[in-house]
């Protein structure tokens, strides 16, 4: 039995961790709860499986949550909350599925509790891989891939050194925009919030989902992997496979490779992380290759998806860009989202900001949010 608490229960990647919980009730159990603003679902949560610490980030929502929960539970907020639940002295892993830099206080803290700690937040080691790694690596603890494309590379690498490693291809979808025949780059400014919110294969929060579209998701996830699992960023490669099906691929340095395929679905790279390394049975997946019938893969477009060469420089200097790129790209989603740039906005803005930043090497935390800081500023400019 593994005690888990979950950060961002009640969103896209907190209800798919619902659910495995609720298919394994003798491997797995839910000790802290955390979720941003819907109450109502923590609460009905937190019921289900008898969770008595659990955290809301909306302050004006604690003493709703208190009185629906009752005396005997504990109910935390803001940061605060999430600290105290990412270092329960009863947690085994702490599984961290919430967007933005939110999420990396409570990883640090969780570290150094001794904690493993799942990665469902990109911005964690995007913005300060080289931080969380070494911590991890000082405090004796695991960080498990929860993505699919990192949990795919996971089970194929196997506990193979980097060394034996040529590339690692990540898989990506295309997002909706993949066909330039259908959405030639002179069409992107004419791209709706509505239609970048169509994603042809996972059904996704709006973030991620706008991410998927513009292919910065991807480059995220290049940066990711190259901390995870200490490659650097010229090995660590993009093929786009519409399909969906393989999740990611190891082409080791005799020439094989190796990948994790599966039907497209959350629950299965999260139990994974759950219960590694051990695998348990679930009926949630199935995959049947006569129905896909075909696997297809090809290069992505750089000129019409610029973001992959974004995380690609960013990756490769290193210091603060990261940081500055996330942060940047998270004020530009939010501004599209909102209608107040276009499409093509997302990326420009992006750039702009990457090329004013002053790069610091090998930053402290402290430089690294600041970093952030700063890019948010500078992108809402």
């Amino acid at each position: 039995m593994k005690n888990i608490v979950l950060l961002g229960s009640t969103g896209s990647i907190g209800t798919s961790t619902i659910k495995v919980a609720e298919d394994l009730p003798g491997e797995i159990r839910l000790v802290g709860l955390a979720a941003g603003g819907n109450a109502d679902l923590l609460v009905e949560q937190a019921r289900k499986f008898g969770v008595a610490q659990v955290s809301i980030n909306n302050p004006s929502k604690v003493a709703g949550v208190k009185a629906a929960m009752g005396s005997t539970a504990e109910v935390s907020c803001g940061t605060e909350g999430l600290l105290k639940l990412a270092t329960l002295p009863e947690a085994d892993i702490v599984l961290i599925a919430i967007v933005g830099i939110a999420g990396l206080q409570p990883a640090l803290a969780a570290i150094r509790a001794g904690k493993d700690i799942a990665v469902a937040s990109k911005e964690i080691l995007v913005m300060a891989g080289e931080t969380v790694m070494s911590e991890a690596k000082k405090h004796g603890v695991k960080v498990l891939a929860v993505d699919s494309e990192h949990s795919a590379i996971f089970q194929c690498l196997d506990d193979k050194p980097p060394t034996s490693v040529r590339n690692l291809w990540l898989t990506a979808s295309g997002g909706p925009f993949r066909d330039k025949q259908v959405w030639p780059k002179e069409s992107f400014p004419g791209i709706t919030v509505e239609k970048a919110l169509k994603h042809p294969s996972w059904v996704m929060g709006r973030k991620i989902t706008i991410d998927s579209a513009t292919l910065f998701n991807k480059g995220l996830e290049m940066i990711e992997a190259r901390w995870l699992f200490d490659i650097e960023m010229a090995r660590v490669q993009v093929v786009v496979h519409p399909q969906s099906i393989v999740h990611s691929m190891v082409e080791f340095i005799d020439g094989s490779i190796i990948a994790q395929l599966s039907t497209p679905d959350m629950c299965l790279p999260i139990q994974y992380a759950l219960t590694y390394p051990r695998r348990m049975k679930s009926d949630r997946v199935q995959t049947n290759f006569p129905a896909i019938g075909t696997l297809t893969f090809e290069p992505p477009d750089l000129e019409r998806f610029p973001a992959l060469g974004l995380a690609r420089r960013a990756g490769e200097i290193g210091g603060t860009l990261p940081a500055v790129l996330n942060a940047a790209n998270e004020v530009a989603v939010d501004l599209f989202v909102n209608r107040r740039i276009g499409f093509p906005d997302i990326t420009a803005t992006v750039t702009r900001v990457m090329n004013a930043h002053q790069i610091v090497d090998r930053p402290s935390l402290d430089q690294i949010l600041a970093a952030d800081a700063w890019a948010r500023q500078e992108a809402s400019r």
